[in-house]
C-alpha cells in the first residue's frame, strides 16, 4: 500500500529476477501469476490472486525469444485489465523491434509504431521504458510514457574509476546526444566514430572525429547487440593512439559472436545493465572483462514515484 492505494507488481517470464529485485526495493512482494505453454506453443497466462482496484505494474522486457516475450505481455496486461484493476502500467526495461522506427526505403513497415499500437490496444494505462534506441518512440504512443536512462548508474561506475584523462565516444553520429551526457556528467571531453553500415548488424569505421590521442576512452550505446561496431571501433580508437577502451550500455542484446567478440577484442571492460538478462554459463570460458550493473532500484524508485503522483524526472536532475 503506497499513498493509500494498492500497488501490485508482475512479471512475465523473460527477466523474473529483475523483477523480484524491484520488488523487493519498492518493500510489496512479487504478485502471484503463472505462465506456461499448451502443446501447441500458445501462451496461458494465469493471476493467481485478486487484484481488483489495484495499481498493477507488469514487468516485462522484449528480449529473446522476443515474440513470445511480446505476446506474454500483450496477453497478461489484457488479463490484468479483465480482472478489474484500476490501471495496468506496463514496464518494459527492453523495448524491441525500436531499430524499426521509420522508412528506409520504400514498402518499409514502422514496427515500432506497429508495437506501440498493440501494447495501448490491449489495454495498457501507461508505459516506463529505459533507454529507447530513438527518443521519437515516444511519440508513438497516446498513453503516458516515462522514458527512464541508465546514464545515472553508468556515470557512478565510471566516476568511482578516477579516470584523469578520458573521453566518452560515441560510436556514430546519432549517439552523440547520449555520449555528451554521459561527457558531461563525467566532465570529460566528446569524440565520435563516423562509420556505415553496408547490411544490417554489420559496421564499417571511417574516421574518428575528436582527439583520442593518450586518453582512456568511454563508448557508450544504448545496445550491444552482435558487437561489430563496439569492437570495430576499439581497433580504430587504439590505432589512434587511445590507451584503454572501455564500452558500457544500457541493454545487453548479446546476440550471434557478439559475446566472443568483445572477449577477444581490445576493450578493457563491458559495462552493461540488467535490463535483458545475460546467461552467465555463455561468460565461462571468456575473457572476465563483462560487469553487471543493476537498475532494479532506478526502476523501483520511478514506480513508487509514479504511484505516489510525484515527478519522476527529477530522478535524473
Amino acid at each position: 500500500m503506497v499513498n493509500g492505494e494498492e500497488l501490485k507488481i508482475f512479471c512475465g517470464s523473460a527477466n523474473r529476477n529483475l523483477a523480484e529485485a524491484i520488488a523487493e526495493h519498492i518493500g510489496v512482494p512479487l504478485g502471484q501469476s503463472e505462465v506456461s505453454r499448451f502443446s501447441d506453443g500458445e501462451i496461458a497466462i494465469s493471476i493467481k490472486e485478486s487484484v481488483r482496484g489495484t495499481n498493477s505494474f507488469l514487468i516485462q522486457p522484449l528480449c529473446g525469444p522476443i515474440n513470445d516475450s511480446i505476446m506474454e505481455l500483450l496477453i497478461m496486461v489484457d488479463a490484468l485489465k479483465r480482472a478489474s484493476v484500476k490501471t495496468v502500467n506496463a514496464v518494459v526495461p527492453y523495448y524491441a523491434y525500436a531499430r524499426q522506427d521509420r522508412k528506409t526505403k520504400a514498402r518499409d513497415p514502422i514496427t515500432a509504431k506497429l508495437l506501440a499500437d498493440l501494447i495501448t490496444a490491449a489495454g495498457a494505462d501507461r508505459v516506463v521504458a529505459m533507454d529507447l534506441h530513438a527518443g521519437q518512440i515516444q511519440g508513438f504512443f497516446n498513453i503516458p510514457l516515462d522514458h527512464l536512462t541508465a546514464l545515472p548508474i553508468l556515470s557512478n561506475y565510471f566516476k568511482n574509476k578516477n579516470i584523469e584523462n578520458g573521453v566518452v565516444v560515441s560510436p556514430d553520429l546519432g549517439g552523440v546526444t547520449r555520449a555528451r551526457d554521459l561527457a558531461n556528467r563525467l566532465m570529460m571531453p566528446i569524440a565520435i566514430i563516423d562509420k556505415k553500415r553496408p547490411a544490417p548488424n554489420q559496421a564499417e569505421i571511417m574516421n574518428i572525429i575528436g582527439d583520442v590521442k593518450g586518453k582512456t576512452a568511454i563508448f557508450i550505446d544504448d545496445m550491444i547487440d552482435t558487437a561489430g561496431t563496439i569492437t570495430l571501433g576499439a581497433e580504430a580508437l587504439i590505432d589512434a593512439g587511445a590507451c584503454d577502451v572501455y564500452a558500457c550500455c544500457t541493454h545487453p542484446v548479446f546476440s550471434g559472436p557478439a559475446l566472443k567478440r568483445l572477449s577477444d577484442s581490445s576493450i578493457t571492460e563491458v559495462v552493461y545493465t540488467n535490463t535483458i538478462p545475460v546467461d552467465k554459463g555463455l561468460l565461462s570460458g571468456l575473457r572476465d572483462c563483462f560487469h553487471e550493473l543493476s537498475v532494479a532500484p532506478l526502476i523501483g524508485e520511478a514506480i513508487i514515484r509514479i504511484q505516489n503522483k510525484i515527478s519522476v524526472s527529477e530522478l535524473f536532475d
